[in-house]
């Protein structure tokens, strides 16, 4: 019996060393899969659904977004609202900023824009930073294996590790959420995430308090067969808006029409040249 104990206690630390090193080997390749990942242009689908107390649909509403790259960096359209397109008004002021931003871009000096080129570069990183905090924040679990989307993928289970203190405004809510991850067995990529809110999250100048039982989740989908990408991101559950108003959550994103962009491509307009 002790000896059976011995190899239980044994498992299961072996256990959580396997998915300690998986999701540590995910972030080391990290940077790999950023840098393939901005090669891709896309359509940007953001719905917000507003629900009353017994969680039936009030309204939705939409937004449509055409994001690409823009002299080296990224470049945000919206080209369609509640599934309609813009107003001609409105068409006609995105394509007034969006030909400035062109010209802007286009005029700009070497020096100019390696600047603007690596503080789009620091942005991405500091996004990515918390990530790292992962294997400290939280005790990994390998809850098994099983298939997504026609690849084996590890499934982890992330609690969050009692003590651990975040270093930066996303980091430090670790400790209020709990997760899950589906990693790829062979690229080692995330393939889906999940997350509970454990304990109120406040954010923003408004102090908007996402409420404990709030679910997100994080789906992605494999891409020319080289790289995952995001394809619907989507949170359920309540929040306050500032020290009064109560709101039920329903918000999602989805990413679809990926495209590769060419270093020959240039915007013109409302259309992409190739």
């Amino acid at each position: 019996m002790r000896l059976l104990a011995l190899m239980a206690a044994f498992c299961a630390v072996a256990a959580a060393q396997d998915a300690r090193e998986i999701v540590l080997r995910s972030i080391s390749l990290d940077d790999r899969f950023a840098e393939l990942a901005r090669n891709y242009t896309f359509i940007q689908h953001v719905e917000q659904r507003e629900l009353d107390s017994k969680g039936a649909v009030k309204h939705v509403s939409t937004r449509d977004y055409d994001v690409t790259l823009l002299e080296g960096s990224p470049y945000t359209r919206l080209i369609r609202r509640d599934g309609k397109p813009l107003p001609p008004d409105e068409e006609r002021k995105e394509q007034e900023k969006l030909a400035r931003s062109i010209a802007e871009r286009r005029s700009e000096s070497p020096a100019g824009r390696a600047a603007r080129l690596e503080d789009w570069k620091r942005h991405e990183e500091r996004r990515r930073e918390p990530l790292r905090e992962i294997p400290e924040a939280y005790d990994l679990r390998l809850a098994g294996e099983t298939q997504l989307e026609g690849r084996g993928v590890y499934v982890i289970e992330a609690t969050p590790r009692p003590g651990y203190h975040g270093k930066d405004r996303i980091s430090r809510n670790f400790p209020k959420l709990k997760g899950k991850l589906w990693i790829d067995q062979q690229t080692y990529e995330w393939v889906r995430a999940e997350a509970e809110v454990l304990d109120t999250i406040t954010y923003g100048f408004i102090l908007v308090r996402v409420q404990p039982g709030t679910n997100l989740v994080l789906d992605q989908s494999r891409v020319n067969g080289e790289i995952w990408l995001p394809k619907r991101f989507h949170a359920e559950g309540a929040a306050r808006i500032g020290l009064i108003k109560k709101i039920r959550l329903d918000f999602e994103i989805t990413f679809d029409n990926y495209r590769k962009f060419q270093a020959e491509s240039r915007v013109t307009g409302a259309e992409e040249i190739r």
